[in-house]
This record gives structure tokens, C-alpha cells and sequence, in this order.
């Protein structure tokens, strides 16, 4: 992150707490400091004007405990269906393990709106690692238990250097599948009668990760909108409606209505920022996006098919 200001009764800029989360290694604790960060900085205790923090060492990895078993992705052993406790365990463990790493992600010059939103998204993945990790435990389990993968890290030092990328990449490519697959990781807790885990997925996380995806497509619209001297339209940008409406306790459905009713961005525009996004997800992530997609869920965050559905896999026709 670049150029915050500090806040007042800490002497501690944005900047300087985003790497103290960083380099804090125990979960729990980088839980803990970024929703201390959040509520400050979004009660408005930070002060302007934003300053430069190009001096201050950004580490190229956040520190991690090392009970964590890490394996290439392709080695990643099957998690199951969740038909019995182990499975229901193994999948709730890896959504723990992606949950501490949007801490790190969450927490990068941009308008001070940027800033809030993302300190919103990580103070929300901060709050799913604590919850996630409790029921993990109640479970008779814990986070280390398993194996886990580093890709989503992987993406993120891959896009260190360019904001839109990053912004694509891992909130427009990872965050979008994450709504992909939750549906069905919840339908596998309810068959298998942990409603209790079901309904903290389908209640708390599902939704807040709907959020998560309408900022990186708000923001990597703001970007495009800028270049092309059309900033103005960051008004019009997803993701703020998005908020507001969970925010104010309403349902996707809401969402959904929000943004049909939002008034449409020129279409030359509409066509450059959708062609940066392919050409910016072709460049920066490996391989092709995999169906089938939340298409309900990918609409309520403003990102539609004409989106993603030029970089999925191609079905090949088998010959008759």
C-alpha cells in the first residue's frame, strides 16, 4: 500500500499497520491487529494527508507458522464430499487456510475510498479466519491439520508490480471462484448435517465474499475508466452499491436489482476495460478459467459472463 495517513492517537500510519500485519506470523494475532487497523481507520481516526511509505521494506512473503504443511497444488490430496467428518473437516481447514491468506492480500496511488473498501474486505477475512478456525476446533480438528497450497500467494507475487493485476487476478479470478464453489461446499455440510458450519458459510461468508469480488471489478474499473480520462464513471463502479446493500441487511436478490438499475457505463469504455481484463487474466494467471460459474453470484458483484466466459475451457465435442 502507498501513501496513508497516520492515525492520530497511535502515531501508526495504514501503511506501517498493513506491515505489522504482514509480519506477524501466528493467524490469530494477524486476525486480531487488522480489525484493530480496520475500526480505526474506517471511524475516521486517520488523519490526511496521505504520505509516502516508499521507503518502509515490504517483505516478499507475510510471515506464516510453519505447522502448516505446504504442498505444490497439483499434490494437494482430495478433500472428499464432506459424507463424513474427516472430509468436513479437510474442507473447512482449506477454507481457514484461504481465509489467512486474504489477511495478507487485502491488506496497496488511490483515492481514499480504495483504501476503506479493502480495509473493509480484510477486516471481513479476517473475521471468516476467526470464525472458521472456532468451528474448525469445535469440530475436534485445527488449522495445521492438513495439508495446504500456496497458489493464491503465488498470484499475488506474480501481480506485486501492477495493480490491475492484481485486482483481476485475485479478486476477479480467485474471489469470483470462491462464489463458485461455496454453494456447493455448503450443500455438502447440510447433507451432512452440520447445519451449524452450512449456515456460517451460507449467512456470513457467502455473501461478504460477493463484496470482496465487487471491489477488485469496482477498482479495476476505476483504473481503465482513469486512463481513458473517464474517472468521473467511478461513480457509477459496482461495489459500492454492492456494500451498501449488504450493509444495510439486504439479500442478494437486492444486489442484483441494484446494479440492473445502475445507468450504463459508454460501451466503447465498456469494451476496453472488459478487453484489458482478458488480456490482463491471459498475461498474469495460468491456464483457463473452469466452469461451471455462479453466474448469479458473479452478476450481483457486477461481473457478468461476457466477462469470464471468453477465458474458460473450451468443451470439446467428442466425434460421433
Amino acid at each position: 500500500m502507498e501513501g496513508e495517513g497516520g492515525d492520530e492517537r497511535t502515531g501508526q500510519t495504514l501503511v506501517e499497520a498493513a506491515l505489522e500485519i504482514l509480519n506477524t506470523a501466528d493467524p490469530v494475532e494477524k486476525a486480531r491487529l487488522g480489525e484493530a487497523a480496520a475500526t480505526r481507520w474506517l471511524q475516521g481516526t486517520v488523519s490526511l494527508p496521505y504520505r509516502d511509505h516508499g521507503d518502509l521494506p515490504v517483505p516478499d512473503r507475510p510471515a506464516r507458522l510453519s505447522n502448516v504443511k505446504l504442498v505444490a497444488p497439483h499434490l494437494m490430496p482430495k478433500l472428499g464430499k464432506g459424507g463424513s467428518l474427516q472430509s468436513r473437516q479437510a474442507i473447512l481447514h482449506s477454507l481457514v487456510h484461504t481465509e489467512s491468506w486474504a489477511i495478507d492480500l487485502s491488506w496497496e496511488s488511490m483515492p481514499r475510498e480504495f483504501f476503506s473498501d479493502f480495509v473493509r474486505v480484510a477486516r471481513d477475512e479476517g473475521r471468516h479466519f476467526t470464525l472458521l478456525a472456532a468451528r474448525l476446533q469445535e469440530m475436534g480438528s485445527f488449522y495445521g491439520a492438513f495439508s495446504a497450497h500456496d497458489g493464491l500467494w503465488d498470484s499475488a507475487i506474480e501481480t506485486s508490480q501492477n495493480l490491475l493485476a492484481r485486482l483481476a487476478v485475485e479478486h476477479c479470478v480467485h474471489e469470483a471462484r470462491g462464489l463458485d464453489v461455496l454453494p456447493t461446499i455448503i450443500t455438502r455440510f447440510q447433507k451432512g448435517e452440520d447445519k451449524h458450519t452450512a449456515d456460517l458459510l451460507e449467512t456470513v461468508v457467502y455473501p461478504e465474499e460477493i463484496t470482496h469480488c465487487a471491489a477488485g471489478i469496482k477498482w479495476f474499473r476505476y483504473l481503465i475508466l482513469r486512463s481513458l480520462g473517464g474517472h468521473q464513471s467511478a461513480t457509477l463502479l459496482p461495489g459500492c452499491a454492492a456494500k451498501q446493500q449488504l450493509e444495510d441487511g439486504q439479500s442478494i436478490k437486492c444486489l442484483e436489482r441494484s446494479f440492473r438499475s445502475l445507468e450504463i457505463i459508454g460501451s466503447v469504455e465498456c469494451d476496453a476495460v472488459i478487453q484489458t481484463f482478458h488480456s490482463t487474466v491471459r498475461k498474469y494467471f495460468r491456464g483457463p478459467l473452469k466452469p461451471p460459474f455462479n453466474e448469479r453470484a458473479r452478476t450481483a458483484a457486477g461481473f457478468g459472463p461476457e466477462w469470464y466466459e471468453p477465458l474458460a475451457v473450451k468443451e470439446v465435442k467428442m466425434p460421433k
